[in-house]
């Protein structure tokens, strides 16, 4: 169950930095309503991952926290901002995906 907990917890971070993005391309209200969900995502990321490291290790949950979150960034910035999608980003995106995988198998 703390595994999902921190699945979750890493996609709230992808929310936050989502709503980052979109808050600087616009202005006024629009930026104070992505403004509010980054907040929110954020403050729900932050006490996922507070719930999923009462039983998991710290260095554990923090790597894969932050891996979920940054490879779910790189893929909105791809599909969504249209960053591009070169060799080089799909082969480390790869990496850390694998990594991942490997540090929950690895962990107790």
């Amino acid at each position: 169950m703390n595994w999902i907990i921190l699945i979750l917890a890493g996609l709230f971070e992808v929310g936050f930095a989502f709503c980052l993005g979109k808050m600087k391309m616009t202005t006024g209200n629009t930026s104070t309503f992505w403004f509010i969900g980054f907040l929110v995502s954020l403050s729900i990321s932050m006490l996922l991952l507070y719930k999923a490291t009462q039983s998991l290790p710290i260095g554990t949950a923090y790597a894969v926290w932050t891996g979920i979150g940054a490879i779910g960034t790189v893929l909105l910035g791809i599909f969504i901002f249209r960053e591009p999608a070169t060799f080089w980003r799909i082969f480390f995106l790869s990496t850390l995906i694998i990594s991942i995988i490997c540090l929950k198998f690895v962990s107790e």
